[in-house]
């Protein structure tokens, strides 16, 4: 068995460290969107229960992200100094507390604090992208954060089509709608709970092993440098800015997408789950492509062709947006859905095959802003959302504008630094 990175990614496999950990990490991250986005697609219920307006929707939106930035921050450093696994137990057991509390609100004001609180689960994106790039030679790093990214993302979609299906459950048992969503939100507490166990047991911070266990101080690269050193460079920016115009969009997408599915085709709460869900669905294979393609382009055009992708695909998700958004027709616009999200995913996918090369001692630092970048993108989108005066439609159409100015920005920036491949003759894991 190897205890160094794997410079191919066998998704069959199951041994070593690194392949256990690359399993585990997407499954907690999988596991983590539950808490996160599953009171997403039970709005419609809760909005009645609660007696909430547009505008308090709105700023539950808002506050399911805002507290990622913050977090996001925090949670990259930590896995630079303590490690992603200690990081990633600790943060699902905090976690678990208000994604379970959640059902003791009767107020407004109750739910919003719940909703804020369970925002820090987001930061698990980075933890998960961090551990990742920890596991994996230079030549695959993109391609797997992408999929680990992405089939954690992956949880979005199922958590739409499932958690209605655990409401209606409670329902059957003979419980009313205000009870049964309460005691829906446990589940997910639970799974958190589980999944902070197993992270802690089953994983190791590097394919050496654990930061306690070894000395990292062998090479400047195991030196982390400064929050502000590596805030310095426009590109961690850059990056930032795109990846607020992917994720940021799509959790955006994930917290109002039922809303808009009921309110604008007055379908019932399943159906519009199920579409919403699909939306999700897609990162089963659309994150992992960008990430593929990515590492070819950067393989054969260097930093600078993975850049001009990734202002590529954000052009074409921001087009397609603005098409989703004018169109009356289910059918059109669950089209224009799946085209506008394939682009989408491939920018998230594109923009993390960019990052663990930015600074190489900064990884944490950087996946954090970076990361941190997706939710403040949501938070903005979400303003849009509540307002009063802005229709679903309009919100949509503008939010399509800004991620094509985005795609813009990040043409004009340099991405050039040589990509340095390891080398490729490591033994693969037995």
């Amino acid at each position: 068995m190897t205890t160094r990175k794997l410079s191919k990614l066998n998704i069959f496999s199951f041994s070593g460290i690194q392949m256990r950990t690359f399993h585990i990490t997407w499954l907690t991250f999988f596991v983590c969107f539950f808490g996160w986005f599953g009171i997403a697609p039970l709005m419609p219920i809760i909005r009645e229960d609660l007696h909430l307006t547009k505008p308090q929707i709105g700023n539950a939106i808002i506050a399911a992200v805002s507290m990622t930035v913050f977090a996001r921050l925090l949670i990259g450093r930590l896995c630079d100094t303590i490690g992603p696994r200690l990081t990633y137990t600790g943060l699902l057991l905090i976690g678990a507390i208000p994604v379970m509390g959640i059902g003791l609100s009767h107020s407004y004001e109750s739910f919003l604090w719940f909703r804020l609180a369970i925002g820090v689960i987001g930061a698990s994106f980075v933890i998960t992208q961090f551990h990742t790039s920890a596991m994996f030679a230079d030549n695959i790093k993109g391609t797997a954060n992408a999929v680990a990214g992405g089939w954690g993302n992956l949880g979005g979609g199922v958590t739409n089509m499932v958690m209605p299906l655990i409401l209606a459950g409670f329902v059957g048992l003979g419980y009313t709608n205000p009870e049964a969503w309460r005691l829906a939100m446990v589940v997910p507490g639970v799974m958190l709970l589980i999944m902070a166990f197993v992270y802690y047991r089953y994983t190791k911070d590097t394919p050496e092993g654990n930061y306690s266990e070894i000395e990292r101080t062998k090479s400047a690269d195991s030196n982390p440098v400064s929050f502000a050193q590596a805030a310095a460079d426009w590109r961690v920016w850059a990056l930032f800015l795109a990846y607020g115009a992917c994720f940021g969009i799509e959790i955006t997408f994930d917290g109002v997408a039922a809303l808009y599915f009921t309110d604008t085709f007055k379908l019932d709460l399943a159906t519009a789950g199920l579409l919403a869900g699909v939306f999700g669905f897609m990162n089963l294979f659309a994150r992992a492509v960008g990430g593929i393609v990515a590492d070819k382009v950067g393989a054969k055009y260097g930093m600078r062709g993975k850049g001009l992708l990734l202002a590529g695909v954000l052009l074409l998700e921001g087009l397609g947006i603005m098409l989703f958004s004018q169109t009356g027709s289910l059918a059109i616009a669950v089209v224009a859905m799946l085209g506008f999200a394939m682009f989408l995913k491939m920018a998230n996918g594109a923009t993390y095959a960019i990052v663990p090369f930015v600074n190489k001692r900064a990884v944490g630092v950087v996946s954090g802003i970076v990361g941190a970048g997706g939710n403040v993108g949501g938070v903005l989108a979400g303003f849009l959302f509540k307002s009063e005066s802005i229709s679903y439609e309009q919100a949509f159409l503008y939010i399509g504008m800004a991620v094509a100015v985005v795609a813009i920005v990040v043409v004009g920036t340099r991405f050039d630094k040589k990509v340095a491949i390891e080398p490729i003759a490591v033994p693969e894991v037995a």
